[in-house]
């Protein structure tokens, strides 16, 4: 079947299904910790974080004693992609807005990519390949890609409108590409993400966001229809209800485990002297320590902690498919209703300088206060944990994502992880 294509939708926080002809849903488990990055990796290899390594949205380099969020290089990823023999077989790939693409083996790439200039400020603009490709769609759709509709205060589903409509486009004209479009594509569509963290499942926006969703599938849809492909579209992790944030380091701190320095009136954590440390992302935190004696006092210390329900050793952690050198020596799972925060101070005036700011590069913990703004200083984000009422990277609790394909799939799929396999099988069939 040398004409066959797919069309690959990841939609954020897609845990219901949508009415859209052509698509029957069906219900799946995520991929522990259900959190952005480690889903994405976990599909591209049909793998669990214990082999990819792609732990959260952050890792702690310990060697540089850093943790570092949202980084782009392919390379963090371990592994043999889904596509691999479908490349080597002369079929063409691409990957969209997904997370760590910079340098995938794919013919087609699109992923933000902005200059952060040395006196303050940026450069919006996007990563592409072919060389040039970013340029052409902004010229086709007659605006460029903006971040402040991708994250924070101001973040709308403006952003999937832009993503969906290139998407379409890449599909369609391969004049874009100079070359035919890929046979395989990979797209993401954050749409539902924002508005279900700021306000929380059934609030505020969430049922506009999910009509602007409805939108823009039906967008790629009909592209996919008039160019041939078939659509796989996924969830990738549901999002709950939180009343109460839950804070890690503060607790670490007290016993003496987080150390900290005072700098220009803020107090910054000491990483290099810290016998422990929380990476914390969403409902999920890495507990990384500087030996065994440390790994117990920070497990007793999180333990007691209200709002913690679990703290994954490493035995625990192999059970739960996370056991890999880039995991902290404890993991923490916060309780159903809760979320993790990443301060470790208590008196606002002493926070450092990137508290108040959108800096999702330098803060060691995935900050969904950024979302809301805030009414003082001007142009800040919130720091109080009321910004927030939805959460999520726990599994179980009734908290599947859902899928649908337009093409039958071999073999059942109780997962993501099942989905990506079958994935695999399906185009091995079509195509090789």
């Amino acid at each position: 079947m040398a004409d066959k294509k797919l069309l690959i939708v990841q939609c954020a926080a897609l845990s219901e299904p949508l009415d859209l002809p052509g698509l029957t849903f069906a219900r799946a488990d995520s991929v522990f910790p259900a959190v952005t990055c480690t889903i994405q990796a976990s599909f591209r290899t049909a793998a669990p974080p214990s082999a990819h390594g792609m732990i959260a949205n952050g890792l702690f380099v310990r060697p540089l004693r850093r943790a570092m969020f949202w980084e782009q290089s392919s390379g963090l990823v371990e592994g043999p992609r889904i596509w691999d023999a479908v490349r080597a077989a002369g079929r063409r790939v691409g990957i969209l807005f997904w997370q760590q693409s910079l340098g995938e083996s794919a013919d087609v790439i699109l992923s933000p990519q902005p200059i952060h200039k040395h006196h303050g400020g940026m450069i919006e603009s996007c990563y592409d390949c072919p060389r040039g490709l970013y340029d052409r769609l902004r010229t086709r759709m007659g605006q460029r890609f903006r971040l402040r509709d991708y994250w924070g205060p101001l973040a709308s589903p403006r952003a999937g409108d832009w993503i969906a409509d290139a998407t379409a486009a890449v599909i369609a004209d391969a004049g874009l590409l100079g070359s035919p479009p890929p046979d395989l594509l990979l797209t993401y569509l954050p749409t539902l993400d924002y508005d279900l963290q700021r306000f929380g499942p059934g609030g505020k926006g969430t049922g506009e966001a999910r009509n602007a969703l409805r939108r823009q599938l039906e967008t790629l849809l009909a592209a996919a229809r008039d160019n041939d492909y078939d659509v796989l579209v996924f969830g990738d992790y549901a999002i709950a209800r939180c009343e109460r944030a839950v804070y890690p380091n503060r607790a670490l701190a007290a016993a003496n485990l987080l150390r900290t320095r005072d700098v220009a009136g803020m107090t910054y954590a000491d990483l290099w002297a810290s016998p422990a440390f929380a990476l914390v992302d969403h409902e999920v935190a890495h507990v990384y320590t500087q030996g065994q004696s440390e790994t117990a006092a920070a497990a007793e210390v999180l333990r007691s902690l209200a709002g913690v329900a679990e703290v994954l050793d490493r035995d625990a952690q192999h059970a739960r498919g996370v056991d890999h050198p880039n995991s902290g020596e404890l993991v923490v799972i916060a309780e159903q209703g809760a979320w993790l925060s990443y301060p470790w101070w208590t008196d606002r005036s002493r926070a450092p300088d990137f508290a108040t700011h959108v800096d999702i590069h330098n803060k060691p913990g995935f900050d969904p206060c950024e979302l809301r703004m805030a009414w003082w200083p001007p142009l800040s984000v919130r720091q109080d944990a009321g910004a927030v009422a939805g959460s999520h990277g726990r599994t179980g609790d009734g908290r599947e994502i859902v899928w649908a394909c337009t093409c039958p799939l071999p073999g059942p799929v109780d997962d993501v992880i099942d989905l990506a396999e079958s994935v695999r099988r399906a185009t091995g069939d079509w195509w090789l």
